[in-house]
């Protein structure tokens, strides 16, 4: 292994070999401790620390990283205490998690380090996001997103690398090569001969280095971070490595061929480039013997501190409470409590559900100049529904992103963009569309804060529901398969006044928020809104409408079919409840509902088996069961998908069996 040190002086030199000694050290204490049970788990990265230390040594200190599970000298390179690391490996509450994560699927805002998923490839398109916050900032400063050569096969990769590259945005992503995805070897993952062939196909440079030597990856990543901030572009480097342990340890080593680990012995990155260090006179047995008596004594103290941690005492409101961070009180929007059907505020004008939705966007990006629109098609051609139309030029297209077709990418970027202090809304053209960003939603939005108390300041606007001949693709009414997910928050406003307010709220709102719109109201409903900037308050229901005969619990476009079904049947005197919020639900509102009548009907797009309408139906029967008169009913769409044909669509919803529901209900 030929090292070079170009003008690394003596002392940084042996700072480094001690950055890069000191992981091993604790990692080979780790593996006793394991064997001994007083861990439970632990991926090794023997073998690879020269990539971990030398790219973060290469960094400065506020730049943040992305590592992986193996990643251990990123940790310690940014001098996270030892003793702190060791009670997060033991589960302890005084770790970095309070207990709730695994060993490396932790972050730390205070040492810029993101914490990973075990999904490998969606923390790359996080390092776009905080690149766009230094790009936007005019910033000199890079984020660097590691992965393994596993997770490049991954659509996350893809996307990731295309944003970064169409964005120009400076960032480096590192693919530690080490042989193996757990067992699977390299030739049975991809066919390209090395991966950084791959950096060609998104227009950015890349090059392939020995990541066993720390002096050539410190000074390649040093170079490469200058190149990124200069020219403001993103660069790939593949480091190949290899993994002298197993994936983790309960998997062994048995499916590696035995002269691999003869060869990599050899290329053992702290031994060369200590043997290096003797030959140069830098270092003397002496004092590479002093070094590692020091470590050890440091290790076992460290760990003694982490021992004495104190038990682990469950606090289950704490639990529950820290699955959103706190909303601090806003003194720059009013808060309109509209919760009364009469409510009328004072200068209003007449609008469209779709006017509510814009106008509620544009004043938030005027009163958030850190506000991020992002989206496909939504800058010049004004969105799929021209809600955006005109916002380009108002505020400029760094702020009104087109985006390429990458769903899961946009989402980590605006997740990214949080991290680094800005707001983010990302439009999904069509809710249909949001299975391919589901990972990023439900794993890293909706678990950050919980995890390790970080926010994720994102709305994602969906623009949902049948009625207008779209078919099974562009039509699917999904917002049950958020609300089970703690950590979100669901709205779905059914009026113009409402569709502003609670889009305002969301985006004020630190925690993610799925923003549900209905297509069909867009330019069929029409109400008072007011001029003002204000906000709805998340988690409130409105009472539509007041009835003694039947609570029709509803929300979205079924607010419109009750009200429409109550005015063609005046002989019924029928209450009307609009949830506004899936999560959190108005339960108080709820059970007022079911005391005004004793006979509730849920009724919603959706479909039955699933919908939200199960589980308020079962929250009813366990906690108003004594107010109810009949069973709790529900009305919701045919368990079939959304068909084409406009006859058969009418047939699909769940306003074709209301008049069929209520009445059923009524006579029971």
């Amino acid at each position: 292994m030929q090292f070079d040190r170009k003008n690394l002086t003596n002392e940084e030199v042996v700072h480094m070999y001690r950055r890069l000694l000191w992981p091993r050290m604790i990692e080979e204490k780790m593996l006793v401790l394991l064997r001994q049970g007083k861990i439970s788990k632990w991926f090794s990265g023997i073998g690879q620390e020269a990539i971990a230390v030398g790219a973060t040594m290469a960094l400065q200190q506020d730049e943040w990283v992305f590592p992986l599970h193996r990643n251990l000298g990123v940790f310690t390179t940014r001098n996270m205490p030892l003793h702190k690391l060791f009670m997060q490996w033991q589960g302890n509450k005084e770790g970095y998690s309070k207990g709730r994560e695994r060993s490396f699927h932790f972050g730390s805002k205070e040492h810029h380090i993101c914490g990973m998923i075990s999904h490998l490839g969606p923390q790359l398109a996080l390092a776009d996001g905080v690149a766009l916050a230094h790009k936007l900032r005019k910033e000199n400063k890079i984020a660097v997103a590691f992965t393994g050569e596993g997770g490049t096969s991954e659509g996350d990769f893809h996307e990731a690398l295309n944003v970064a590259a169409v964005w120009d945005l400076p960032v480096i992503f590192i693919i530690e090569n080490n042989g193996y995805g757990l067992s699977t070897p390299t030739n049975e993952q991809y066919r390209c001969e090395s991966l950084v062939e791959r950096a060609r196909g998104y227009g950015m440079d890349g090059v392939k280095i020995d990541g066993n030597n720390i002096l050539t990856v410190y000074d390649t990543i040093k170079g490469v971070r200058d190149y990124c901030i200069e020219n403001q572009k993103p660069y790939l480097i593949e480091c190949m490595t290899f993994r002298m342990r197993g994936h983790e340890e309960a998997s062994g080593t048995k499916y590696v061929p035995s002269y691999l680990f003869d060869i990599w012995k050899e290329k053992d990155p702290i031994k060369n480039f200590e043997d290096f260090l003797l030959a140069e006179n830098v270092l003397s047995a002496s004092i590479v013997e002093s070094i590692r008596n020091e470590f050890k004594q440091t290790i076992e103290d460290e760990l003694q501190l982490g021992f004495n941690a104190k038990p682990m005492v469950v606090d289950t409101e704490e639990e529950v409470e820290d699955v959103y961070k706190p909303i601090a009180a806003s003194s720059k929007s009013l808060v309109i409590n509209n919760s009364s059907a009469h409510y009328s505020p004072i200068a209003v004008n007449e609008k469209r559900f779709i006017d509510g939705i814009s106008e509620g966007l544009k004043q938030s990006m005027q009163q958030h100049p850190g506000l991020i629109i992002m989206g496909q098609d939504i800058a010049e051609y004004g969105g799929a529904f021209k809600i955006t139309e005109g916002f380009v030029q108002e505020f400029g297209k760094e702020r009104i992103r087109n985006t390429p077709i990458c769903e899961s990418a946009i989402v980590g970027a605006a997740l990214g963009l949080s991290l680094e202090g800005y707001k983010a809304v990302m439009e999904m053209q069509f809710a249909d569309f949001v299975t391919v960003g589901f990972n990023q939603i439900v794993n890293n939005l909706a678990k950050m804060h919980y995890r390790w108390g970080q926010h994720a300041d994102v709305v994602v606007r969906m623009p949902t529901g049948a009625g207008v001949g779209a078919g099974p693709f562009h039509s699917q009414s999904n917002e049950a398969w958020f609300t089970k997910v703690p950590g979100l928050k669901i709205v779905y406003p059914s009026t113009p006044m409402d569709a502003k307010g609670l889009l305002i709220a969301a985006i004020n709102d630190p925690n993610p928020v799925m923003y549900f719109e209905h297509k069909a109201l867009y330019r069929s409903v029409t109400g008072n809104v007011p001029e003002e900037y204000y906000e709805i308050e998340i988690g409130k229901a409105r009472h539509v409408r007041s009835g003694d005969e039947i609570s029709i619990i509803t929300y979205g476009a079924g607010v419109h079919w009750a009200e429409d079904y109550a005015a063609e049947h005046p002989e019924i005197s029928i209450d009307i409840l609009d949830l506004r919020s899936l999560a959190p639900l108005d339960y108080a509102a709820i059970r007022t509902a079911v005391l005004r009548s004793g006979r509730v009907l849920i009724l919603h797009e959706d479909t039955l088996i699933g919908g939200i309408g199960g589980e308020i139906a079962a929250w009813i029967a366990e906690h108003c069961f004594a107010l109810l008169d009949a069973p709790v009913m529900r009305c919701a769409s045919l368990d079939t998908p959304i068909p084409f044909n406009i006859e058969l669509e009418q047939n699909f919803l769940a306003k074709a069996r209301l008049g069929e529901m209520v009445e059923k209900l009524i006579v029971y």
